[in-house]
């Protein structure tokens, strides 16, 4: 597995590389691939089917200045910038029995990071819905999948130091809840972990193998990244 640490300027090219990557290794057949970025401005996503009225303040959003894009991939809205820490990984489902369903993917890779985290932690963490990592019934982890035919990403959040109350100012409650959250605030329901950024990368870093870097990026498609700035694809629905 080849790793890359990068965090582009603007979140539409982050958001862009993750489908990039997908792309390459599914026309190309390159190596699996372990990304991680860190936002340095505030923004929020949606999910791939989400209606951005029924998740998202949008008034709220105006207020203070911060945009709104959608993802490739499934999962609810939610609200990045410092203090958070995004990994995806593109793996190659066509020759790893684990992951031929969307069930046994997640299922795959949340166990591993559910180790992982327990191991840093030293203390218990759950599987919660379906891609939820908790600890106590608070959540510092959401996380998707996109599928192609040889390939999938499968990408998520960890809340390290991030502004919690903004999330509150900025989103809606979900339409769609997991039982375990019970119907609680964003506040009461999200938990940060506080811990640096380089701890959880190396531990990412190992727990995946991804013991080469990347090197030389590929040249991503100028029309993904125009894709994730374009007010159709983010307010489509």
């Amino acid at each position: 597995m080849k790793f890359l640490d990068l965090t582009f300027p603007t979140p539409a090219e982050n958001l862009a590389a993750d489908e990039a990557l997908l792309d390459l290794s599914e026309e190309t057949g390159a190596p699996e691939i372990l990304r991680v970025w860190e936002p340095t401005e505030y923004f929020v996503v949606v999910g791939y089917a989400n209606k951005v009225n029924s998740e998202v303040d949008t008034a709220a959003c105006r207020a203070k200045g911060i945009p709104i894009f959608r993802r490739c991939s499934g999962g609810g809205a939610v609200v990045q910038g410092p203090g958070c820490l995004n990994y995806s990984l593109v793996l190659n489902f066509a020759e790893n029995p684990s992951l031929q369903t969307i069930t046994q993917t997640n299922r795959f890779v949340m166990q591993r990071h559910r180790g992982l985290f327990e191991s840093l932690l030293q203390r218990p963490v759950t599987i919660e819905g379906h891609t939820d990592l908790a600890m106590g019934h608070l959540k510092f982890s959401g996380n998707a999948q996109r599928r192609k035919k040889k390939f999938l990403l499968f990408h998520g959040t960890f809340l390290l130091d991030f502004d919690i109350s903004l999330i509150e100012e900025l989103l809606k409650m979900p339409s769609r809840q997991p039982a375990y959250r019970e119907s609680r605030s964003h506040k009461n329901f999200l938990v940060n972990l506080g811990r640096p950024a380089t701890e959880v990368k190396l531990a990412l870093r190992q727990l995946w193998g991804a013991s080469k870097s990347l090197g030389q990026l590929p040249d991503f498609s100028e029309s993904i990244t125009r894709k994730y700035r374009s007010h159709q694809w983010n307010k489509k629905f």
